[in-house]
Protein backbone atom coordinates (compact mmCIF):
# COMPACT_ATOMS: atom_id res chain seq x y z
CA UNK A 1 0.00 0.00 0.00
CA UNK A 2 1.27 3.38 -0.79
CA UNK A 3 2.34 5.75 1.97
CA UNK A 4 -0.07 8.66 2.12
CA UNK A 5 2.14 11.32 3.53
CA UNK A 6 4.16 9.90 0.44
CA UNK A 7 1.99 10.60 -2.05
CA UNK A 8 1.11 14.20 -0.80
CA UNK A 9 4.96 15.07 -0.63
CA UNK A 10 5.22 14.12 -4.34
CA UNK A 11 2.24 16.25 -5.34
CA UNK A 12 3.45 18.98 -3.21
CA UNK A 13 6.89 18.34 -5.70
CA UNK A 14 4.63 18.79 -9.03
CA UNK A 15 3.08 21.65 -7.86
CA UNK A 16 6.25 23.59 -6.34
CA UNK A 17 7.28 22.61 -10.39
CA UNK A 18 4.51 23.87 -11.46
CA UNK A 19 5.05 27.06 -9.87
CA UNK A 20 8.56 27.30 -10.68
CA UNK A 21 7.97 26.36 -14.26
CA UNK A 22 4.58 27.75 -15.23
CA UNK A 23 5.34 30.19 -17.80
CA UNK A 24 7.71 28.66 -20.41
CA UNK A 25 5.07 25.05 -20.03
CA UNK A 26 2.58 27.52 -20.80
CA UNK A 27 4.70 29.38 -23.29
CA UNK A 28 4.97 25.94 -24.77
CA UNK A 29 2.07 24.88 -24.51
CA UNK A 30 0.51 27.88 -26.10
CA UNK A 31 3.32 27.42 -29.13
CA UNK A 32 2.45 23.92 -30.05
CA UNK A 33 -1.60 24.21 -29.59
CA UNK A 34 -1.70 27.26 -31.31
CA UNK A 35 0.27 25.41 -34.31
CA UNK A 36 -2.18 22.57 -34.15
CA UNK A 37 -5.21 24.41 -34.41
CA UNK A 38 -3.72 26.12 -37.75
CA UNK A 39 -2.85 23.59 -39.26
CA UNK A 40 -6.03 21.72 -38.33
CA UNK A 41 -8.28 24.63 -39.85
CA UNK A 42 -5.96 26.00 -42.23
CA UNK A 43 -5.92 22.87 -44.24
CA UNK A 44 -7.86 22.81 -47.39
CA UNK A 45 -11.12 20.40 -47.40
CA UNK A 46 -11.14 17.58 -49.32
CA UNK A 47 -14.52 16.36 -50.86
CA UNK A 48 -15.55 12.99 -51.89
CA UNK A 49 -18.43 12.31 -54.15
CA UNK A 50 -19.92 8.44 -55.10
CA UNK A 51 -21.56 7.17 -57.33
CA UNK A 52 -23.16 3.70 -57.58
CA UNK A 53 -23.49 1.05 -60.77
CA UNK A 54 -25.87 -1.26 -60.95
CA UNK A 55 -24.42 -4.12 -63.15
CA UNK A 56 -27.32 -6.25 -64.56
CA UNK A 57 -27.40 -9.72 -65.71
CA UNK A 58 -28.38 -10.53 -69.33
CA UNK A 59 -31.83 -10.98 -70.11
CA UNK A 60 -32.00 -13.52 -72.29
CA UNK A 61 -31.65 -17.07 -70.86
CA UNK A 62 -28.41 -19.04 -71.67
CA UNK A 63 -30.23 -21.90 -72.85
CA UNK A 64 -31.71 -20.16 -75.45
CA UNK A 65 -28.65 -17.71 -76.28
CA UNK A 66 -24.83 -18.49 -75.92
CA UNK A 67 -22.94 -15.51 -75.04
CA UNK A 68 -20.07 -15.08 -76.87
CA UNK A 69 -18.77 -11.62 -74.56
CA UNK A 70 -17.66 -13.81 -71.27
CA UNK A 71 -14.70 -12.81 -68.79
CA UNK A 72 -15.14 -12.25 -65.02
CA UNK A 73 -16.79 -9.00 -63.97
CA UNK A 74 -13.41 -8.04 -62.28
CA UNK A 75 -11.52 -8.71 -65.16
CA UNK A 76 -14.13 -6.45 -67.35
CA UNK A 77 -13.70 -3.45 -64.54
CA UNK A 78 -9.74 -3.67 -65.07
CA UNK A 79 -9.85 -3.63 -68.18
CA UNK A 80 -12.21 -0.74 -68.22
CA UNK A 81 -10.31 0.86 -65.32
CA UNK A 82 -7.34 0.90 -67.96
CA UNK A 83 -9.31 2.56 -70.57
CA UNK A 84 -10.52 4.94 -68.09
CA UNK A 85 -7.27 6.05 -66.95
CA UNK A 86 -5.33 6.34 -69.76
CA UNK A 87 -3.54 9.45 -70.30
CA UNK A 88 -5.71 10.36 -73.30
CA UNK A 89 -8.99 9.96 -71.80
CA UNK A 90 -7.49 12.11 -68.08
CA UNK A 91 -5.85 14.37 -69.79
CA UNK A 92 -9.37 14.97 -71.85
CA UNK A 93 -11.31 15.08 -68.09
CA UNK A 94 -9.04 17.28 -66.51
CA UNK A 95 -9.10 20.22 -69.41
CA UNK A 96 -12.77 19.24 -69.55
CA UNK A 97 -13.66 20.20 -65.60
CA UNK A 98 -10.75 22.45 -64.76
CA UNK A 99 -8.90 20.12 -62.48
CA UNK A 100 -5.58 20.95 -61.12
CA UNK A 101 -5.10 24.31 -62.32
CA UNK A 102 -2.29 24.72 -60.05
CA UNK A 103 0.00 21.94 -61.12
CA UNK A 104 -0.77 22.51 -64.91
CA UNK A 105 0.54 26.06 -64.01
CA UNK A 106 3.58 24.83 -61.80
CA UNK A 107 4.92 21.51 -62.92
CA UNK A 108 3.68 19.28 -66.04
CA UNK A 109 0.64 17.56 -67.29
CA UNK A 110 1.91 14.34 -66.19
CA UNK A 111 1.58 15.06 -62.32
CA UNK A 112 -1.99 16.53 -63.09
CA UNK A 113 -2.67 13.01 -64.83
CA UNK A 114 -1.08 11.21 -61.87
CA UNK A 115 -2.76 13.24 -58.91
CA UNK A 116 -6.05 12.07 -60.83
CA UNK A 117 -5.39 8.62 -60.64
CA UNK A 118 -4.57 8.65 -57.08
CA UNK A 119 -7.55 10.80 -56.36
CA UNK A 120 -10.59 7.93 -58.63
CA UNK A 121 -11.01 4.24 -56.86
CA UNK A 122 -13.34 2.05 -58.08
CA UNK A 123 -14.39 -0.98 -55.38
CA UNK A 124 -17.32 -3.24 -55.66
CA UNK A 125 -19.88 -2.71 -53.34
CA UNK A 126 -22.45 -6.17 -53.03
CA UNK A 127 -22.09 -8.97 -54.52
CA UNK A 128 -24.96 -11.96 -54.43
CA UNK A 129 -23.64 -15.64 -54.39
CA UNK A 130 -26.31 -16.99 -56.84
CA UNK A 131 -24.39 -19.23 -59.61
CA UNK A 132 -22.77 -16.20 -61.14
CA UNK A 133 -26.59 -14.57 -62.13
CA UNK A 134 -26.57 -12.55 -59.03
CA UNK A 135 -26.51 -8.44 -59.39
CA UNK A 136 -23.48 -6.73 -58.93
CA UNK A 137 -23.27 -3.46 -57.38
CA UNK A 138 -19.87 -1.17 -57.91
CA UNK A 139 -18.83 2.41 -56.17
CA UNK A 140 -17.37 4.93 -58.34
CA UNK A 141 -15.72 7.70 -56.13
CA UNK A 142 -13.44 10.50 -56.74
CA UNK A 143 -12.54 13.39 -54.57
CA UNK A 144 -11.20 16.80 -54.68
CA UNK A 145 -11.40 20.44 -53.32
CA UNK A 146 -14.43 21.99 -54.67
CA UNK A 147 -17.77 19.40 -53.86
CA UNK A 148 -20.03 20.92 -57.12
CA UNK A 149 -16.86 20.03 -59.66
CA UNK A 150 -15.96 16.29 -57.33
CA UNK A 151 -19.94 15.25 -58.24
CA UNK A 152 -19.50 16.41 -61.77
CA UNK A 153 -16.58 14.52 -62.19
CA UNK A 154 -17.86 11.24 -60.27
CA UNK A 155 -20.83 11.11 -62.86
CA UNK A 156 -18.79 11.58 -65.84
CA UNK A 157 -16.49 8.57 -64.54
CA UNK A 158 -19.48 6.68 -64.00
CA UNK A 159 -20.73 7.72 -67.15
CA UNK A 160 -17.95 6.77 -68.70
CA UNK A 161 -17.75 3.31 -67.37
CA UNK A 162 -21.99 2.66 -68.88
CA UNK A 163 -20.43 3.60 -71.96
CA UNK A 164 -17.25 1.86 -71.95
CA UNK A 165 -19.00 -1.63 -71.05
CA UNK A 166 -21.12 -1.35 -74.20
CA UNK A 167 -18.74 -0.21 -76.17
CA UNK A 168 -16.41 -3.30 -74.78
CA UNK A 169 -19.10 -5.93 -75.32
CA UNK A 170 -20.33 -4.66 -78.94
CA UNK A 171 -16.59 -4.49 -79.78
CA UNK A 172 -15.98 -8.15 -78.77
CA UNK A 173 -19.17 -9.77 -80.11
CA UNK A 174 -18.54 -8.31 -83.21
CA UNK A 175 -14.60 -9.33 -83.07
CA UNK A 176 -15.82 -12.29 -81.74
CA UNK A 177 -18.24 -12.77 -84.97
CA UNK A 178 -15.55 -11.70 -87.33
CA UNK A 179 -13.12 -14.38 -86.35
CA UNK A 180 -15.44 -17.62 -86.19
CA UNK A 181 -16.57 -15.82 -89.97
CA UNK A 182 -12.78 -16.15 -90.69
CA UNK A 183 -12.83 -19.57 -89.41
CA UNK A 184 -15.47 -20.86 -90.79
CA UNK A 185 -14.71 -19.81 -94.47
CA UNK A 186 -11.18 -21.24 -93.71
CA UNK A 187 -13.26 -24.71 -92.73
CA UNK A 188 -15.34 -24.58 -95.68
CA UNK A 189 -12.36 -24.24 -97.97
CA UNK A 190 -10.67 -27.11 -96.48
CA UNK A 191 -14.00 -28.52 -96.57
CA UNK A 192 -14.42 -28.43 -100.08
CA UNK A 193 -10.79 -29.55 -100.93
CA UNK A 194 -11.39 -32.84 -99.23
CA UNK A 195 -14.57 -33.35 -101.46
CA UNK A 196 -13.10 -32.36 -104.23
CA UNK A 197 -10.18 -34.62 -103.26
CA UNK A 198 -12.29 -38.07 -102.82
CA UNK A 199 -14.21 -36.85 -105.76
CA UNK A 200 -11.28 -37.13 -107.96
CA UNK A 201 -9.67 -39.89 -106.38
CA UNK A 202 -13.10 -41.99 -106.69
CA UNK A 203 -13.03 -40.64 -110.66
CA UNK A 204 -9.53 -41.60 -111.61
CA UNK A 205 -10.18 -45.24 -109.61
CA UNK A 206 -13.60 -45.81 -111.03
CA UNK A 207 -14.25 -49.47 -111.38
CA UNK A 208 -11.80 -50.43 -108.57
CA UNK A 209 -13.80 -48.91 -105.80
CA UNK A 210 -14.41 -50.93 -102.51
CA UNK A 211 -17.94 -50.58 -103.27
CA UNK A 212 -17.56 -52.22 -106.81
CA UNK A 213 -15.61 -55.14 -105.93
CA UNK A 214 -19.05 -57.22 -105.95
CA UNK A 215 -20.05 -55.74 -109.34
CA UNK A 216 -15.94 -56.48 -110.66
CA UNK A 217 -16.54 -60.16 -109.49
CA UNK A 218 -19.89 -60.93 -111.11
CA UNK A 219 -18.42 -59.73 -114.38
CA UNK A 220 -15.30 -61.88 -114.25
CA UNK A 221 -18.03 -64.83 -113.70
CA UNK A 222 -19.75 -63.81 -116.38
CA UNK A 223 -16.17 -63.42 -118.17
CA UNK A 224 -15.26 -66.56 -117.36
CA UNK A 225 -18.22 -68.06 -118.81
CA UNK A 226 -17.89 -66.78 -121.57
CA UNK A 227 -14.08 -68.20 -122.17
CA UNK A 228 -15.35 -71.13 -121.17
CA UNK A 229 -17.63 -71.24 -124.19
CA UNK A 230 -15.32 -69.78 -126.29
CA UNK A 231 -13.02 -72.59 -125.90
CA UNK A 232 -16.55 -75.42 -126.19
CA UNK A 233 -17.16 -73.24 -129.45
CA UNK A 234 -13.37 -73.32 -130.99
CA UNK A 235 -13.06 -76.99 -130.21
CA UNK A 236 -15.98 -77.46 -132.16
CA UNK A 237 -14.69 -75.45 -135.05
CA UNK A 238 -11.52 -77.45 -135.29
CA UNK A 239 -13.37 -80.51 -135.54
CA UNK A 240 -15.23 -79.25 -138.26
CA UNK A 241 -12.64 -78.32 -140.31
CA UNK A 242 -10.79 -81.19 -139.50
CA UNK A 243 -13.80 -83.09 -140.95
CA UNK A 244 -14.39 -80.99 -143.81
CA UNK A 245 -10.14 -81.20 -144.60
CA UNK A 246 -10.62 -84.97 -144.66
CA UNK A 247 -13.75 -84.60 -147.24
CA UNK A 248 -11.32 -82.59 -149.79
CA UNK A 249 -8.71 -84.84 -149.29
CA UNK A 250 -10.99 -87.99 -150.08
CA UNK A 251 -12.64 -86.25 -153.04
CA UNK A 252 -15.61 -88.87 -153.49
CA UNK A 253 -18.80 -88.03 -154.18
CA UNK A 254 -19.69 -88.67 -150.39
CA UNK A 255 -18.01 -85.83 -149.48
CA UNK A 256 -19.76 -83.54 -151.35
CA UNK A 257 -23.04 -84.75 -150.30
CA UNK A 258 -21.61 -84.13 -146.57
CA UNK A 259 -20.48 -80.71 -147.52
CA UNK A 260 -23.84 -79.88 -148.76
CA UNK A 261 -25.26 -80.53 -145.20
CA UNK A 262 -22.74 -78.32 -143.70
CA UNK A 263 -24.94 -75.18 -143.05
CA UNK A 264 -27.15 -77.83 -141.64
CA UNK A 265 -24.68 -78.57 -139.39
CA UNK A 266 -23.80 -75.67 -138.45
CA UNK A 267 -27.20 -74.58 -138.17
CA UNK A 268 -27.43 -77.39 -135.00
CA UNK A 269 -24.15 -75.70 -133.47
CA UNK A 270 -25.01 -72.76 -133.41
CA UNK A 271 -28.55 -73.42 -131.97
CA UNK A 272 -26.74 -75.09 -129.40
CA UNK A 273 -24.48 -72.47 -128.44
CA UNK A 274 -27.68 -70.36 -127.95
CA UNK A 275 -29.37 -72.66 -126.17
CA UNK A 276 -26.15 -72.38 -123.42
CA UNK A 277 -25.93 -68.53 -123.75
CA UNK A 278 -29.72 -68.28 -122.83
CA UNK A 279 -29.40 -69.92 -119.93
CA UNK A 280 -26.61 -68.09 -118.12
CA UNK A 281 -27.80 -64.28 -119.63
CA UNK A 282 -31.01 -63.05 -121.11
CA UNK A 283 -32.09 -62.03 -124.21
CA UNK A 284 -30.60 -58.24 -124.47
CA UNK A 285 -27.14 -59.98 -123.54
CA UNK A 286 -24.59 -58.94 -126.95
CA UNK A 287 -23.63 -62.74 -127.58
CA UNK A 288 -27.43 -64.00 -127.30
CA UNK A 289 -28.26 -61.01 -130.02
CA UNK A 290 -25.08 -62.30 -132.39
CA UNK A 291 -26.25 -65.93 -131.97
CA UNK A 292 -29.33 -65.46 -132.94
CA UNK A 293 -27.92 -63.06 -135.92
CA UNK A 294 -25.97 -66.37 -137.22
CA UNK A 295 -28.83 -68.23 -136.93
CA UNK A 296 -31.21 -66.43 -138.73
CA UNK A 297 -28.52 -66.08 -141.68
CA UNK A 298 -27.91 -69.58 -141.82
CA UNK A 299 -31.79 -70.39 -141.88
CA UNK A 300 -31.93 -68.01 -144.64
CA UNK A 301 -29.20 -69.74 -146.49
CA UNK A 302 -30.64 -72.88 -146.78
CA UNK A 303 -34.16 -71.61 -147.40
CA UNK A 304 -32.20 -69.75 -150.40
CA UNK A 305 -30.00 -73.05 -151.79
CA UNK A 306 -33.28 -75.11 -151.90
CA UNK A 307 -33.77 -79.40 -151.78
CA UNK A 308 -30.79 -79.07 -154.56
CA UNK A 309 -28.34 -76.80 -156.50
CA UNK A 310 -26.89 -78.39 -159.17
CA UNK A 311 -25.13 -75.58 -160.52
CA UNK A 312 -22.66 -75.50 -158.00
CA UNK A 313 -19.62 -77.91 -158.33
CA UNK A 314 -19.62 -80.44 -155.68
CA UNK A 315 -15.93 -79.52 -154.72
CA UNK A 316 -16.36 -75.70 -154.17
CA UNK A 317 -18.66 -76.12 -151.41
CA UNK A 318 -16.09 -78.15 -149.37
CA UNK A 319 -13.51 -75.54 -149.58
CA UNK A 320 -16.02 -72.77 -148.87
CA UNK A 321 -17.15 -74.52 -145.43
CA UNK A 322 -13.37 -74.81 -144.85
CA UNK A 323 -12.33 -71.14 -144.82
CA UNK A 324 -15.84 -70.11 -143.06
CA UNK A 325 -14.23 -72.90 -140.87
CA UNK A 326 -10.99 -71.03 -140.53
CA UNK A 327 -12.45 -67.69 -140.36
CA UNK A 328 -14.58 -68.68 -137.86
CA UNK A 329 -11.48 -70.41 -135.60
CA UNK A 330 -9.71 -67.25 -136.26
CA UNK A 331 -12.50 -64.92 -134.74
CA UNK A 332 -12.73 -67.29 -132.03
CA UNK A 333 -9.23 -66.52 -131.23
CA UNK A 334 -9.65 -62.88 -130.91
CA UNK A 335 -12.41 -63.13 -128.60
CA UNK A 336 -10.75 -65.44 -126.80
CA UNK A 337 -8.05 -62.73 -126.30
CA UNK A 338 -10.48 -59.90 -125.62
CA UNK A 339 -12.16 -62.28 -122.93
CA UNK A 340 -9.15 -62.61 -121.49
CA UNK A 341 -7.92 -59.19 -121.53
CA UNK A 342 -10.78 -58.27 -119.48
CA UNK A 343 -10.55 -60.82 -116.85
CA UNK A 344 -7.23 -59.77 -116.16
CA UNK A 345 -7.77 -55.92 -116.10
CA UNK A 346 -11.37 -57.08 -113.46
CA UNK A 347 -8.57 -59.34 -111.41
CA UNK A 348 -6.45 -55.94 -111.06
CA UNK A 349 -9.47 -54.21 -109.89
CA UNK A 350 -10.56 -56.72 -107.75
CA UNK A 351 -7.07 -57.05 -106.17
CA UNK A 352 -6.66 -53.26 -105.69
CA UNK A 353 -9.60 -52.68 -103.85
CA UNK A 354 -8.43 -53.59 -100.96
CA UNK A 355 -5.37 -50.74 -101.00
CA UNK A 356 -7.78 -48.12 -102.54
CA UNK A 357 -10.82 -49.12 -99.64
CA UNK A 358 -8.25 -47.80 -97.24
CA UNK A 359 -6.46 -44.76 -99.08
CA UNK A 360 -10.61 -43.95 -99.19
CA UNK A 361 -11.01 -44.74 -95.54
CA UNK A 362 -8.26 -42.21 -94.40
CA UNK A 363 -9.55 -39.53 -97.06
CA UNK A 364 -13.09 -40.39 -95.78
CA UNK A 365 -11.94 -39.57 -91.92
CA UNK A 366 -10.35 -36.64 -93.04
CA UNK A 367 -13.40 -34.98 -94.71
CA UNK A 368 -15.58 -36.24 -91.79
CA UNK A 369 -13.23 -34.73 -89.42
CA UNK A 370 -13.30 -31.60 -91.52
CA UNK A 371 -16.88 -31.67 -91.55
CA UNK A 372 -17.61 -31.97 -87.99
CA UNK A 373 -15.07 -28.93 -87.47
CA UNK A 374 -17.14 -27.15 -89.86
CA UNK A 375 -20.53 -28.24 -88.37
CA UNK A 376 -19.18 -27.30 -85.10
CA UNK A 377 -17.75 -23.52 -86.47
CA UNK A 378 -21.01 -22.92 -88.19
CA UNK A 379 -22.96 -23.47 -84.77
CA UNK A 380 -20.95 -20.97 -82.67
CA UNK A 381 -20.53 -18.41 -85.49
CA UNK A 382 -24.96 -18.45 -85.71
CA UNK A 383 -24.72 -18.22 -81.98
CA UNK A 384 -22.08 -15.34 -82.57
CA UNK A 385 -24.28 -13.85 -84.90
CA UNK A 386 -27.16 -14.06 -82.03
CA UNK A 387 -24.76 -12.68 -79.38
CA UNK A 388 -24.17 -9.87 -81.78
CA UNK A 389 -27.27 -8.73 -81.91
CA UNK A 390 -28.38 -9.13 -79.23
CA UNK A 391 -25.82 -6.64 -77.66
CA UNK A 392 -26.63 -4.43 -80.29
CA UNK A 393 -30.29 -4.73 -78.94
CA UNK A 394 -28.66 -3.98 -75.08
CA UNK A 395 -29.93 -7.76 -74.22
CA UNK A 396 -26.64 -8.17 -72.56
CA UNK A 397 -24.69 -7.34 -69.71
CA UNK A 398 -24.92 -3.94 -68.84
CA UNK A 399 -24.14 -1.08 -66.46
CA UNK A 400 -26.75 1.07 -65.06
CA UNK A 401 -26.15 4.46 -63.21
CA UNK A 402 -28.45 3.60 -59.83
CA UNK A 403 -27.36 6.12 -57.51
CA UNK A 404 -25.46 9.55 -59.09
CA UNK A 405 -23.17 11.45 -57.24
CA UNK A 406 -23.95 14.68 -55.40
CA UNK A 407 -21.89 17.56 -53.62
CA UNK A 408 -20.71 16.50 -50.87
CA UNK A 409 -21.62 18.78 -47.65
CA UNK A 410 -18.56 18.14 -45.26
CA UNK A 411 -15.35 16.96 -46.31
CA UNK A 412 -14.06 13.82 -46.41
CA UNK A 413 -10.73 15.17 -45.53
CA UNK A 414 -8.98 16.22 -42.93
CA UNK A 415 -10.52 15.52 -39.92
CA UNK A 416 -10.35 18.39 -37.92
CA UNK A 417 -11.76 17.78 -34.33
CA UNK A 418 -9.32 14.91 -34.48
CA UNK A 419 -6.28 17.27 -35.56
CA UNK A 420 -7.55 19.41 -32.59
CA UNK A 421 -7.43 16.64 -30.05
CA UNK A 422 -4.29 15.31 -31.06
CA UNK A 423 -2.69 19.22 -31.30
CA UNK A 424 -3.37 19.23 -27.52
CA UNK A 425 -2.15 16.06 -26.36
CA UNK A 426 1.31 17.27 -28.40
CA UNK A 427 1.26 20.55 -26.94
CA UNK A 428 0.44 18.52 -23.22
CA UNK A 429 3.36 16.59 -23.45
CA UNK A 430 5.22 18.96 -24.68
CA UNK A 431 4.92 21.71 -21.74
CA UNK A 432 5.15 18.68 -19.90
CA UNK A 433 8.71 17.76 -21.09
CA UNK A 434 9.63 21.38 -21.21
CA UNK A 435 8.92 22.05 -17.58
CA UNK A 436 10.97 18.56 -16.96
CA UNK A 437 13.81 20.11 -18.99
CA UNK A 438 14.14 23.42 -17.22
CA UNK A 439 14.12 21.54 -14.21
CA UNK A 440 16.75 19.41 -14.45
CA UNK A 441 18.99 22.37 -16.35
CA UNK A 442 17.82 24.15 -13.32
CA UNK A 443 21.52 23.91 -10.53
CA UNK A 444 20.15 26.25 -7.87
CA UNK A 445 18.82 24.53 -4.84
CA UNK A 446 14.56 25.66 -3.57
CA UNK A 447 14.26 23.49 -0.39
CA UNK A 448 16.24 22.72 2.68
CA UNK A 449 16.18 19.06 1.62
CA UNK A 450 17.94 19.88 -1.67
CA UNK A 451 20.76 21.11 0.38
CA UNK A 452 20.93 18.51 2.18
CA UNK A 453 20.91 15.91 -0.23
CA UNK A 454 23.79 17.63 -1.19
CA UNK A 455 25.97 18.72 1.56
CA UNK A 456 26.83 17.22 4.80
CA UNK A 457 26.67 20.98 6.64
CA UNK A 458 23.91 21.09 8.82
CA UNK A 459 21.20 23.71 8.08
CA UNK A 460 20.90 26.24 10.79
CA UNK A 461 18.54 28.73 9.51
CA UNK A 462 16.65 29.72 6.22
CA UNK A 463 15.90 32.74 5.45
CA UNK A 464 13.21 33.75 3.13
CA UNK A 465 13.99 35.91 -0.43
CA UNK A 466 13.63 39.34 0.27
CA UNK A 467 12.37 41.63 -2.85
CA UNK A 468 13.74 45.07 -2.89
CA UNK A 469 12.42 47.67 -5.22
CA UNK A 470 14.53 46.87 -8.00
CA UNK A 471 13.27 43.32 -8.00
CA UNK A 472 10.10 44.10 -8.73
CA UNK A 473 11.03 46.77 -11.12
CA UNK A 474 12.93 44.01 -12.73
CA UNK A 475 9.98 41.50 -12.24
CA UNK A 476 7.33 44.02 -13.77
CA UNK A 477 9.74 44.83 -16.59
CA UNK A 478 9.77 41.02 -17.39
CA UNK A 479 6.11 40.40 -17.16
CA UNK A 480 5.81 43.45 -19.85
CA UNK A 481 8.28 41.48 -22.33
CA UNK A 482 6.69 38.43 -21.89
CA UNK A 483 3.38 40.32 -22.59
CA UNK A 484 4.70 41.55 -25.73
CA UNK A 485 6.91 38.72 -26.34
CA UNK A 486 4.73 35.75 -26.10
CA UNK A 487 1.32 37.12 -28.31
CA UNK A 488 3.92 37.92 -30.84
CA UNK A 489 5.59 34.55 -31.03
CA UNK A 490 2.11 33.16 -31.21
CA UNK A 491 1.11 35.45 -34.15
CA UNK A 492 4.25 34.44 -35.98
CA UNK A 493 3.89 30.80 -34.94
CA UNK A 494 0.40 31.31 -36.32
CA UNK A 495 1.45 33.22 -39.52
CA UNK A 496 4.13 30.66 -40.43
CA UNK A 497 1.70 27.12 -39.73
CA UNK A 498 -0.91 28.91 -41.77
CA UNK A 499 1.45 29.44 -44.34
CA UNK A 500 2.36 26.32 -44.58
CA UNK A 501 -0.87 24.43 -44.67
CA UNK A 502 -3.00 26.59 -46.39
CA UNK A 503 -3.61 24.95 -49.66
CA UNK A 504 -0.90 22.10 -48.80
CA UNK A 505 -3.32 18.65 -50.38
CA UNK A 506 -0.20 16.66 -49.61
CA UNK A 507 -0.54 17.23 -46.18
CA UNK A 508 -4.01 16.38 -46.11
CA UNK A 509 -3.49 13.04 -47.54
CA UNK A 510 -0.45 12.34 -45.23
CA UNK A 511 -2.64 13.41 -42.11
CA UNK A 512 -5.21 11.03 -43.53
CA UNK A 513 -3.08 7.89 -44.23
CA UNK A 514 -1.87 8.53 -40.85
CA UNK A 515 -5.37 8.17 -39.22
CA UNK A 516 -6.91 5.36 -41.45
Amino acid sequence: MADPARGGAGLDVVLAIWSRRKLPAIVVFSGLFAAGVTIAMALPGIYRSTATVLVERQQVADAFVRPSVTGELDTRLETINQEILSRARLEALIERFDLYPELRGQASREAAIERARHDFKVELKAVEPTGGRGTVAFAVSFRGRDPETVARVTNALASFYVDENLKMRERQATDTAQFLKVQLAETKRRLDEEEQRIGEFKRRHIGQLPEQVAVNLATMERLSAQLALNNSSQLQAIERRAALARQLAGGDSSGAAGAEDVPAARLARLRLELAKMQRLYTGKYPDVVRLRAEIAAVEQELAQAGPSTPSQPAVARPRDSVGEADAEIAALKAEEQRLRASVAAYQRRVEAAPELEQQLQQMSRDFQTTKELHDSMLKRYQDAQVAEDMERRRSGTEFRLLDPAIPARTPWAPNRPRLVLLSALIALGGAAGAMLLAERLDTSFHTVDDLREFTRIPVLATIPRIATAADWERRRTQFRLAAISVPVGLALVILAFYRFAHGNEQLVWMLSRGGS
